[in-house]
């Protein structure tokens, strides 16, 4: 097995990287720039821009890969809404340049997507949901399962997933986790929404089952999420409850006060079965997570 990581500098590219190094799983760690993440090693990174299919063309050529993990994404939702041609760009465009190289070498091709995909209107979605998203971000995800979906080629996975939490390697940006425990310590006031119910993920968990599906052959879509929802004001409650943090800072708001240019799923989380029963996918509660960060 060879797999070639892209988006590799981003959260959950690291946890791959270093999942497959404890495996002893050759990969090519791939991001646009330089390689950020100093646990891994400069020979198992190339830069790489998705944009520019030379580029994958002369990575695919030389590197050969059996496997794609396609990890990188604009996942910003309001640069998404504001800037729909560069969102289009690299979440559509992007993923079908890949995805038709991977057809030519009969590689697996893993698309890592969203609970985005969804309106929010029910939660607890299952895999065989019908999507309805209601942002470009959440729009151009779908756009980019239909390319596999639509295809004659069945050799891929699709990987849906709810903020993505953790700590990694001069990351661009944080998560709500990490985010909550830096400001709740220093006692910065907080408006949170609670009006808006996630399951949050913990990276490890994510990039374990990325790697169980290619090394298990797995294909079709799979949620694969933290196992609990809750409002994102509870999420950051419990960061704080677990920390011994005072809660005094937080107020509660709703998503009406925030005037964010992309609208959001009221409420998502997943039905977890098919990723219990098929990869023996166990994810941890945010509380057991939270010693590692």
């Amino acid at each position: 097995m060879k797999i070639l990581i892209s988006g590799s500098n981003g959260l959950l590219g690291q946890k791959i990287v270093r999942q497959a190094l404890k495996k002893g799983i050759k990969f090519l760690a791939t991001s646009k720039g330089e390689n950020r993440n100093q646990d891994c090693p400069s020979e198992y990174f190339q830069s790489l821009d998705i944009c520019e299919l030379s580029e994958i063309k002369k990575v695919f050529t030389e590197f050969q890969p059996t496997h794609i993990i396609h990890t990188a994404a604009i996942t910003n939702v309001d640069t998404c809404e504001l800037n729909p041609e560069e969102c289009e760009l690299v979440n559509v465009t992007a993923t079908r340049y890949l995805f038709e190289e991977a057809q030519k070498i009969n590689a697996h091709f893993q698309l890592l997507s969203t609970d985005f995909v969804f309106d929010g209107e029910t939660g607890n979605y299952k895999e065989t949901d019908e999507p309805n998203p209601l942002s470009v971000y959440g729009k151009s995800k779908v756009d980019g399962e239909t390319l596999l979906l639509n295809s004659d080629y069945n050799n891929y996975s699709i990987l849906r997933t709810i903020i993505v939490y953790g700590i990694g390697n001069n990351l661009s940006k944080s998560n709500i986790v990490s985010w909550a425990k830096e400001a709740l310590s220093k006692g910065q006031p907080m408006n949170i929404i609670d009006d808006q119910f996630r399951a949050p993920t913990w990276a490890d968990d994510l990039a374990w089952a990325c790697l169980r599906i290619c090394e298990l052959n797995k294909t079709g879509i799979y949620h694969i999420s933290g196992p609990e929802t809750f409002s994102i004001y509870s999420i950051v409650e419990r960061v704080a409850h677990f920390y011994g943090l005072s809660t005094e800072s937080l107020t509660k708001t709703d998503s009406s006060t925030l005037n964010q240019p992309a609208k959001r799923p009221p409420k998502t989380g997943f039905d977890l079965t098919k990723a219990r029963r098929e990869l023996d996918y166990n994810p941890k509660t945010l509380e057991e997570t939270l010693k590692f960060l």
